[in-house]
């Protein structure tokens, strides 16, 4: 298809998209929830074709070199996918948001005024890699009664286009409306352009993935979007610390996945303690396969073999086994080092000092600061929120996991009996 072409295209989804949303505030709650287990039910029922379409993402992965962390994160399995099965029921079982009394006052004029949640409308996710977001992303959104546009990755195309049919076809015969949940199947980059530029239809756009993803999606788009850039996420052991607990929440934030967002990519170490805690992590890092870029004193003390570290490498995601570890004087340093090259994503201090971690918590400019807890809990599933829309570092709207009431906005009603302004 020519450019012109596939812009026609996606056009011509976002204004189906549009129509669906009109359609989508007239369901009730158990209206939509009986969709939502129509929904979980197809993914079981399409089990055969799903994996059979991931298995061609799969072997395009292979030979075109991907990580085995990123091969990782597009993979799927009769488990893996009951597992998102089990998702999209779950958030059938979460409290709908839409039409919740946020405020509600009467002025002295006798004009009564409710503050109500309502749907945001149309919302475009622009993800790469797993494929699950294909369903956590519906899901939410449909729970919150938006439309979804999906443009997913190359690298997952078969994957998605599978998961969304089964979204959309299972909704369906529920009483979904049509065109709620659509898949653009366009991978190559002007179709995120076209997206982001269509503003008549789009009200929100929700960027997941790489860096170079998403600052394409900033500078282009129209409308309002939500994201976070890079997860440099920081564990910050202090000489209060337990060095055990310290070192079991190490290898769980780098080494349980180390290719997501909130896995761990920098510890740092009070130096009146590394002599004693260095040696014992190094032997656990390397133990599990992590490679460790290190500063001078670290390297000095780890007892295993490590690479220097870089002014770069403060500042990488590395999405891997690798790890950089810094010596510091105290908090002052922690605090100013994650503040300086941290994403503001997620960060955590270990110590049995509970007045110097609610400091921690209160300096670090980061949209989830833990106190002796592993950065993988910034998750919207282990903060109960179902399944999650994604993680943002913007200040505005949404910080953090995103659930449910991140994909709404909210409206006045007002009531009055005849009141005319004077």
């Amino acid at each position: 298809m020519t450019d012109s072409e596939i812009q026609a295209a996606i056009h011509d989804m976002g204004r189906r998209a549009r129509a669906a949303a009109h359609e989508l505030v007239k369901l009730s709650t158990a209206q939509k929830n009986t969709i939502l287990l129509a929904m979980a039910d197809e993914i079981e029922a399409q089990e055969s074709h799903i994996l059979t379409e991931n298995a061609k993402d799969l072997e395009r992965a292979a030979a075109n070199g991907l990580s085995k962390a990123m091969i990782d994160r597009l993979t799927l399995d009769p488990k893996r996918l009951k597992a998102i099965a089990q998702a999209v029921r779950e958030v059938a079982a979460l409290p709908d948001p839409v039409g919740e009394v946020l405020e509600q006052r009467t002025r002295p004029n006798g004009l009564l005024i409710t503050k109500k949640r309502v749907p945001i409308g149309v919302i475009g996710i622009i993800f790469e890699s797993r494929p699950n977001v294909t369903t956590d992303a519906a899901s939410l959104c449909f729970k919150t009664g938006n439309a979804t546009l999906l443009r997913g990755g190359s690298e997952a195309i078969h994957s998605n286009v599978a998961l969304a049919a089964a979204l959309q076809a299972g909704g369906e015969r529920a009483g979904l409306p049509a065109d709620s949940v659509q898949l653009i199947p366009f991978t190559d980059r002007s179709s995120v352009e076209h997206m982001a530029k269509m503003d008549q239809y789009l009200d929100l756009i929700i960027p997941r993935g790489g860096k170079g993803l998403i600052e394409k999606v900033v500078s282009t788009a129209r409308m309002p979007v939500i994201k976070h850039y890079d997860g440099v996420c920081h564990v910050y052991v202090n000489r209060e610390a337990d060095q055990t607990m310290a070192a079991d929440i190490i290898i769980n934030a780098k080494t349980q996945k180390p290719g997501v967002c909130n896995a761990l990519e920098t510890v740092l170490v009070d130096r009146e303690i590394a002599a004693t805690f260095y040696p014992v992590l190094g032997q656990r890092l390397a133990a599990a396969g992590v490679a460790i870029h290190a500063d001078p004193e670290a390297q000095a003390q780890l007892g295993v073999p490590s690479e220097p570290a870089t002014e770069q490498d403060w500042g990488t995601e590395w999405l891997d086994l690798i790890l950089s570890t810094k010596t510091v004087a105290g908090p002052d340093e922690a605090i100013t080092h994650i503040n300086r090259y941290g994403s503001h994503h997620t960060d955590s201090i270990i110590t049995r000092d509970r007045a110097l971690a609610e400091r921690f918590q209160h300096e670090v400019d980061s949209a989830v600061v833990l106190h002796n807890a592993s950065t993988r809990f910034n998750d919207g599933g282990e903060f109960g929120f179902g399944a999650e829309i994604g993680i943002s570092t913007d200040k505005l709207h949404a910080r953090g996991p995103m659930g449910l009431a991140e994909l709404c906005s909210y409206k006045y009603l007002i009531d009055g009996s005849g009141q005319v302004r004077q």
